[in-house]
């Protein structure tokens, strides 16, 4: 019997528990794979490393076939798409304890995800003085 990938179990596990040990989570990701939707400013050798502490993102969603959440990058906001195939690890900034995966490529039979559509940047509010 073939069983679902073990990734996204690992990857919600080692989350909590850094979370329960009072340190911050990363999470490294390949940008270069497939559907991956990051800051390419931040990208080196192809890798970037995610703050995906509750303080530092609104919605983290850890599902079975990819991670989402929103965040501000250099001030600006954006929604984060990541297949979990491109999560390469996920540790705590204090310590380095956390955990590595293999490399996993996506195969036809994942489900095509569906990447967050890039939303018109929103004018910014302003104030009127009312007499």
């Amino acid at each position: 019997m073939e069983m679902t990938s073990r990734r996204p179990y690992l990857i919600r596990a080692t989350y909590e528990w850094i979370l329960d040990n009072d340190c911050t989570p990363y999470v490294v990701v390949n940008a270069t794979l497939k559907d991956v939707v990051v800051p390419q400013q931040f990208v080196e050798d192809g890798q970037i490393v995610l703050n995906v502490a509750p303080s530092a993102v609104r919605g983290l969603n850890v599902g079975n076939d990819f991670l989402t959440f929103d965040a501000r990058f250099g001030g600006v906001p954006m929604d984060v798409f990541v297949p979990l195939y491109a999560v390469i690890g996920v540790y705590a900034r204090e310590n380095g304890e956390g955990v590595l995966f293999e490399e996993e490529l996506p195969t036809d039979t994942d489900p095509e995800p569906t990447p967050p559509k890039p939303e018109p940047a929103a004018k910014r509010p302003s104030l009127k003085v009312v007499k």
